[in-house]
């Protein structure tokens, strides 16, 4: 795969997740509120949980984190990372101002913010992404980056409006992503381990005898 064809799909990526973001939200908001009050049946309620699963913080770094790995070396994928995050603000914006019904500018204090945090986050998460790969201790740390935020956020900021509900809506937001955080973790722990297993061991393991 080109470098271009990277960066296009870094781009494609980005622009993806921030408008299913933006469209989980609205759905969420549309479907859930009936004179007021929020009720979770029917679409609502699988809107609801894709809204709070994607519209956080440790999602939008995976977003980076992915282009970054799909980059390859680190330079790219620093580039990568600030374009998937820059089309994913861009897309998210752009089309809360169609649900929303109100102008789109680039130049608003919300969107500019957003953007300079596209450009500092996502260089270096993008990097991380592009460790990923690496051998050792490196590759472990990287892989790690994702799972583990996500863990701390759910322990700091966990989603919902309701930090200690269980149920509806809010609990399976925080099931999907604690289970989604420790299949991470395990996937990337074990990988480690079998390509830091001594020669000996794993021909000790293959032998019959």
């Amino acid at each position: 795969m080109t470098v271009t064809a990277r960066m296009i799909g870094a781009l494609a990526l980005g622009a993806a997740f921030g408008a299913a973001t933006s469209l989980s939200n609205a759905l969420s908001s549309w479907l859930g509120l009936v004179d007021g009050v929020r009720l979770e049946s029917g679409w609502a309620w699988p809107a609801r949980v894709v809204s709070l699963t994607l519209d956080s913080g440790w999602a939008w770094a995976a977003v980076a984190v992915a282009a970054g790995w799909l980059a390859g070396s680190r330079a790219r994928g620093a580039a990568a990372g600030v374009l998937a995050l820059l089309a994913a603000t861009t897309a998210y914006f752009a089309l809360d101002s169609v649900f929303l019904e109100e102008p789109f500018t680039m130049g608003s204090a919300a969107v500019r913010y957003w953007l300079v945090a596209s450009v500092l986050c996502g260089s270096v998460l993008g990097v991380v992404g592009a460790c990923v790969n690496r051998p050792g201790l490196v590759g472990l740390l990287a892989g790690l980056t994702v799972p583990v935020g996500a863990a701390v956020q759910m322990i700091i900021r966990p989603p919902g409006s309701d930090p200690m509900s269980l149920t509806g809506a809010d609990g399976w937001a925080r099931l999907i992503v604690w289970a989604a955080a420790a299949v991470g973790a395990a996937v990337v722990i074990d990988r480690y381990r079998a390509t830091t297993r001594p020669p000996a061991q794993e021909h000790a393991r293959a032998s019959p005898h």
